[in-house]
């Protein structure tokens, strides 16, 4: 279960229940929020289906505790095309 908490800002607090507990700091900033989702999406709607796309692809436990938002583009170069199709799609 993914648990996202708007901390104030831009950053965030997101809590993954399943098997393993961990919590992560995420930063994003409000360009790279509609940037990335749209001028519709919320900072919470989007750092959970950010957390949705990279629990697809490694176990929680080997996700950063702390970084920006678009950093996950570094390591998965798909994460921004797949990320605005799953929001279009939402």
């Amino acid at each position: 279960m993914i648990e996202v908490r708007h901390l104030s800002g831009d950053q965030y607090e997101v809590r993954i229940s399943d098997g393993t507990a961990t919590t992560h700091q995420v930063t994003l900033k409000e360009a790279d929020r509609v940037r990335l989702g749209g001028a519709e999406i919320s900072g919470d709607e989007l750092v959970a289906e950010s957390f949705r796309f990279l629990l697809e692809r490694e176990p929680n436990t080997s996700i950063l505790r702390k970084f920006d938002l678009p950093v996950i583009g570094t390591y998965f170069p798909e994460y921004e095309r797949d990320i605005r199709k799953r929001v279009a799609q939402r």
